[in-house]
């Protein structure tokens, strides 16, 4: 009997880590504020929206990413019910902050309901806002939709340079292909 109550307890202890998901890796407030202090007013517009759900579609995204000319930008396709978009989310909490007075990031809310992206958001904070794109239009503007996530790389002309399909394994990647995609 008590081999049968350890083993319970012990299955339980594992079932309730399953769906906790990753570590938020967001600095706080204060610290993002600091870090990001004395960006230029394009990125300062990316930072003043952080964790915001837009909308506006296609058109507002284009819009968007013509005001950041100047600036390389990362946009990153997600879904709050994506277990590999959730992996990797701390990746882009933390790399947002570190480079976010050179990088100008995105984020695009694919096939997702929209108080499921908000709370996740809110669980996850970054320091850009993201796109609503149910329709997957947004992401079709840089060939994201077979995959979740996807990452695209624009360059500071506004050209896209390369898409990433699929989770980041490691930051360390994430910030290579940055370096040799945008010179971030």
């Amino acid at each position: 009997m008590k081999l049968c109550i350890a083993t319970a307890l012990g299955c339980a202890a594992l079932l309730a880590g399953c769906g906790s998901g990753p570590q938020s890796a967001a600095p706080s407030a204060a610290q993002t504020n600091r870090a990001l202090a004395g960006s230029p007013a394009a990125l300062q517009s990316l930072h003043a929206q952080s964790g915001q759900l837009l909308n506006g579609g296609p058109a507002a995204f284009k819009t968007r990413l013509a005001s950041l000319e100047g600036h390389p930008v990362v946009v990153n396709k997600w879904a709050s019910w994506c277990g590999p978009c959730r992996a990797e989310f701390p990746m882009f909490q933390k790399l947002s902050v570190d480079l976010g007075k050179r990088v100008g990031f995105l984020g695009v809310n694919s096939n997702d309901n929209a108080g499921d992206a908000r709370s996740f958001l809110k669980r996850y904070p970054v320091a850009y806002p993201s796109y609503e794109d149910g329709d997957s239009k947004i992401a079709q503007l840089f060939n994201g939709i077979a995959t979740f996530p996807a990452t695209a790389f624009y360059d500071a002309s506004g050209k896209l340079q390369y898409l990433h399909q699929g989770q980041y394994p490691t930051e360390q990647k994430l910030r290579a292909d940055i370096r040799r995609y945008i010179n971030g």
